[in-house]
Order: structure tokens, then sequence, then C-alpha cells
């Protein structure tokens, strides 16, 4: 098997429904459905491991809900804490609230003990436009925290570029690029 091969087969064989013109297609780490199998999270917890300077890092943060069978792993393997941002409030002492704007929708986010100056690392589903992670970053810089790295597992559309443009002091890494082809995914 190549390299994130078993990533790279269900991206392919991922069903593709229609939201008006948009094709969007379904996959497990992106939608919790369908079922996730195991090697392919294996994939992409190998993809976050070789990129991943972990001497850089004291904190791993995934965002809800999707978030949550990424960090938690990784956690794990790595000996290193994590934090959720959660889409609701828990009033804790100096919890943040920040907007999030996708481009299609706008909600609330909520960040939880993150300390000034540790160092971390966000790892994140997917990135469309950028809007999410740019408000969580942001978040993070408010609270006194440093943004050392952020990985998503797929990135599709220009988010992170504008991401990568806007912060240049971060490390930005996708595990596989994405792109849609009518009801096709295209990998790469």
């Amino acid at each position: 098997m190549g390299l994130y091969e078993s990533l790279h087969e269900s991206i392919k064989k991922s069903p593709v429904i229609w939201k008006g013109d948009y094709p969007y297609f379904i996959h497990a780490i992106t939608d919790g459905v369908p079922r996730l199998e195991p090697e392919v999270l294996e994939d992409v917890l190998s993809g976050v491991n070789e990129v991943t300077d972990w001497d850089e890092i004291d904190l791993i943060i995934g965002i809800e809900a999707m978030g949550l069978p990424l960090v938690a792993p990784t956690a794990l393997r790595m000996k290193k804490p994590m934090v959720v941002v959660r889409k609701r409030p828990y009033g804790l002492e100096g919890e943040l609230e920040i907007i999030q704007n996708t481009g299609y929708s706008e909600s609330k986010l909520f960040i939880n003990d993150v300390n000034i100056n540790e160092k971390v690392l966000i790892i994140d589903d997917v990135v469309s436009t950028g809007g999410t992670l740019d408000s969580v970053i942001q978040g993070i810089h408010e609270i006194g925290g440093v943004v050392s790295q952020v990985v998503v597992v797929v990135e599709k559309n220009e988010g992170m570029n504008f991401l990568k443009n806007k912060y240049p002091e971060v490390k930005f890494d996708s595990i596989v690029k994405v792109s849609m082809d009518h009801d096709k995914v295209i990998i790469g």
C-alpha cells in the first residue's frame, strides 16, 4: 500500500450529494458518516505525526465535533494534553467566546484552558474557506497562546492559502488536497 492509500481510497469512494449547484462529498473524517475504518484513521494519525514538530507543541486543540476523533488518539499517542473548542459555553474562568464565520454560516465557539505562551497545535478535519480556523487562531492569540502549527486532514478550495497569507508565522500542513469534478472527488 502507498502512503495514505486507505485515506485516499476512502475519499475517492465518498458518496456525493448536491446542495443546490454545489457537489458535497460525505466522508467519515469530515462528517462522521459513513463509518470510520481504523486503517483510515491510522493514515490520518500517521500524517499528523509525520508533519508535526512535537518539540514545539505544548497543547493539542481540536474543534467540535469532528476534531474529537482526531485529537484524542493523537494526544494519547504523543502524551500531550488536549482541549476541544466547543459549540456551547461552560462559563469557566477565562473562557473566550468567538464568532465562527465559514462563508456560508455564522455561529459561536468557546475556547477554554489555553495558557499564555502555550504552544498550540490545532488539528482540524477540513479547511474550505478558512473561516473557522481563522476565528480559532485569532481567539488563541487573544488569550495569549501561540499557534505553532495547524494540520488539517482535507484541504479544499482556497482557505488554506488565505490562512497562510494571514498568519505567516504559523506552520500549516494538510494530509490530502481534494477538488470536485462534477460528482467525482479528485485527490491532488
